[in-house]
């Protein structure tokens, strides 16, 4: 697959493609990610990006004459129908089967804003999607092309040490959607924390029942919303509910309590 970063600092992607355990994805060519600055496409002495905005307000806006003749360039080259992707606030929320569906797709151009955000004719015109990471602001797009792109590498076939490892990982469906339980490793002892006798037992039914107990705990009390998708997508067996309502039930004694 291949994703064309459009940035003003492609230099911030440097780390990125070259530590940790994904850069074999993009080392490999798995997830081949190539940079393009829409300052080389600028006009001008000062090769100008950005102007202030029509009607007033703070701050500058990116300007589309530079950003389309990127763009254009990229897709000459592409000769497909990548989608555009646009980082913004707007967008929907990036979740774990957004970035399956990502893994398992031919790529995409990523295009990370900078300043007050990008002239909206050219968003109208050029842009297939936004996407957002969440209910907050950051001053481009690209740590959260970052994001996406390392969410993207960690899925490929050989780049994590283990196969299985991200079958483990908070939200995949081999979890049923749910958060993942606590480790822990050496010492057995550390600051007068023990760890938990069952993971030292070498009984490995009664391991992944703990652990199952944990995740639907942890689930329950940290995002009940993922407890309510999974039972509407009948992820839950019977032995899950059983725990989930001793759970309700200790929850509303400390809470009552609590209240008394």
């Amino acid at each position: 697959m291949r994703f064309d970063v459009v940035t003003l600092f492609p230099e911030l992607f440097a780390p990125l493609l070259t530590s940790g355990v994904t850069r074999r994805a993009y080392e490999s060519g798995q997830v081949d990610v190539r940079l393009a600055n829409p300052r080389d496409f600028a006009g001008g002495n000062y090769r100008r990006v950005d102007d202030r905005p029509f009607g007033g307000g703070p701050g500058m806006v990116m300007m589309a004459e530079p950003l389309g003749q990127c763009l254009d360039s990229i897709q000459s080259q592409r000769n497909d129908t990548a989608p555009v992707v646009l980082f913004s606030p707007v967008g929907r929320v990036l979740d774990h089967a957004d970035v399956v569906r990502w893994a398992d797709s031919s790529g995409a151009i990523l295009l990370c804003g900078r300043y007050e955000g990008v002239d909206q004719r050219f968003i109208d015109a050029r842009v297939t999607q936004q996407i957002s990471l969440g209910d907050f602001v950051l001053s481009g797009g690209e740590i959260a092309a970052m994001a996406l792109l390392d969410a993207v590498a960690r899925l490929q076939p050989g780049v994590l040490s283990t196969a299985e490892s991200h079958q483990q990982d908070s939200f995949n469906l081999a979890l049923d959607g749910l958060l993942d339980c606590p480790h822990f490793t050496r010492p057995e002892v550390w600051a007068g924390l023990a760890v938990p006798e069952v993971l030292l037992s070498g009984h490995h039914a009664l391991i992944e029942r703990w652990r199952r107990e944990q995740r639907l705990a942890i689930t329950l009390r940290q995002r009940p919303d993922l407890i309510t998708s999974a039972r509407r997508h009948g992820r839950l067996s019977l032995a899950d509910e059983q725990v989930l309502a001793t759970l309700g039930e200790e929850s509303s004694v400390s809470s009552s309590r609590s209240n008394s």
